[in-house]
């Protein structure tokens, strides 16, 4: 028998707890949106503006509440977009925003000499 304190993950420090959020937030971005999905959400937000973000000033850390902040901005820009029915393409990656569209290069590879670890790309 599992006791009920069990369920909920505890953190070991603020990074951990950062890693975690940042985590359940990349599970849910491109998801449909329903009002359980709006009020996690607003729950997640609310733990990084309640919680994280006065722990983080009280320990002094700046670097922690510049995170905390970039977070809580793309965390309520998915949400103003998702809600005027944009799409969010892109994903959180070290507590910021970080765009799914990559820049493509055409590559064609131009063997000198035959040597396979020496290759030049002319573009």
């Amino acid at each position: 028998m599992t006791n009920q304190n069990d369920r909920y993950y505890q953190p070991s420090d603020i990074k951990d707890a950062l890693q975690t959020i940042q985590q359940l937030f990349n599970r849910y971005t491109d998801a449909p949106l329903t009002q359980e999905l709006i009020d996690y959400h607003q729950k997640l937000v609310n733990q990084l503006q309640t919680n994280l973000l006065p722990l983080a000033r009280q320990q002094h850390e700046q670097l922690r509440v510049d995170q905390i902040t970039s977070m809580i901005a793309v965390m309520q820009d998915w949400l103003k977009l998702r809600l005027a029915g944009r799409p969010f393409n892109g994903r959180m990656r070290h507590f910021r925003f970080e765009s799914n569209q990559q820049p493509s290069f055409k590559r064609r590879v131009h063997k000198i000499r035959g040597n396979a670890n020496h290759r030049a790309s002319r573009h």
